[in-house]
């Protein structure tokens, strides 16, 4: 049966993946509720503009009036909240955004959801999901074994992942005391087309072309696990549609990799698809700098809960996924120049200068 969803953030990197594949795999109405700010692009979703199924709201989700409007205007099923602010650097240099997005932002959804829920018959009321999207970067870090389970205890290291983990816990304290029917994922490294070009793939695909150094933090042996954004999308749209109320669902793609590995796998990609103009190998730009201050060393998910009980796995391998990510990056380069807007020109963040 098709459904309503109003998906937060949905101009966003991840967010924007979701809106496509609901508008082009099911038969849902998706409303695009996004403030537009750095790292929210329409561009991401000119696919889909003027599809009947599709509606795009301008609005901060802090916005009580907005989002309760949003609620009685298009009477969700279920609401995707995904806004947030989510680069670690950012939020070292500015953090106050963070906790007004991340914290305050879930909160004010929470209570709109809550008052349009109320207002729902018996069925509704049991059919009705407020899924709430976080990330594997609430668990802290791991030593050299050992992964994140959904019962993992909280260690947030940075202001974006305390953040994160505030929102994760007013999610939940909602279910608990208000019985407002919640799911939760907390995910791995998303990568792949569309993603704003600060964060490290993008990044270093576009200091590579541009003949730049790749800068890499520390030693480069911080290992995180990556997955594919279509992947993940996959995943959210299965957890909303069949997920357990009160429940968390961990989402990894089953590929640790060091930083320095997806760098030098990067290098060997771009050294045959387009070679340096001086003819030298990519990875010979390789330039190790200061580390992130307070830079988790490992991130590891044990995906086997939604496995289990949702049947989802990735279909990508890091190979697969980064040659896809590579190819769509090259092919749109008008979008990376018409995102760069000059807010962010690749320079170093998250410094805490």
């Amino acid at each position: 049966m098709a459904k309503t969803y109003l998906v937060t953030g949905g101009a966003g990197f991840i967010g924007s993946a979701v809106v496509r594949m609901i508008i082009e795999s099911t038969d849902h109405v998706v409303v695009n509720i996004d403030k537009l700010t750095y790292a929210g692009n329409l561009d991401s979703l000119q696919s889909v503009k003027g599809h009947p199924r599709y509606h795009f709201l301008m609005e901060d989700i802090c916005d009580r009036e907005a989002m309760d409007y949003a609620f009685d205007k298009y009477r969700p099923d279920g609401i995707m909240h995904l806004a947030a602010e989510s680069h670690v650097d950012r939020s070292i240099d500015g953090p106050g955004d963070f906790i007004q997005t991340n914290i305050v932002g879930t909160y004010t959804l929470l209570e709109a959801a809550r008052k349009y829920w109320s207002t729902l018959d018996d069925s509704a009321r049991d059919a009705f999901r407020f899924h709430h999207v976080s990330t594997d970067e609430v668990y802290g870090s791991l030593g050299e074994d050992g992964m994140f389970l959904e019962t993992t205890p909280y260690d947030p290291s940075s202001p974006y992942s305390a953040s994160k983990a505030s929102s994760d816990h007013l999610v939940r304290a909602w279910h608990r005391t208000y019985g407002l029917p919640v799911v939760l994922t907390n995910c791995s490294n998303n990568y792949g087309p569309y993603q704003y070009p600060e964060k490290l793939i993008p990044l270093m695909i576009q200091k590579a072309r541009s003949g730049e150094a790749l800068p890499v933090y520390g030693t480069g042996e911080n290992i995180r696990d990556w997955l594919y954004v279509d992947d993940h999308a996959r995943a959210l749209l299965l957890v909303i549609g069949q997920g357990v109320p009160g429940e968390t669902y961990n989402i990894g793609g089953h590929n640790e990799v060091t930083n320095l590995d997806v760098v030098n796998t990067l290098c060997e990609i771009l050294d045959e698809r387009e070679p340096a103009a001086d003819g030298k190998p990519h990875a010979e730009r390789i330039n190790f700098v200061a580390d992130r201050p307070g830079h988790d060393m490992r991130y590891a998910i044990d995906a086997g809960k939604i496995e289990r009980e949702l049947g989802w796995t990735p279909e990508e391998t890091f190979e697969t996924g980064m040659a896809r990510t590579i190819d769509w990056y090259f092919d749109n380069q008008q979008w990376v120049d018409r995102v760069l807007d000059g807010s962010y020109v690749g320079e170093r963040l998250g410094l805490g200068d």
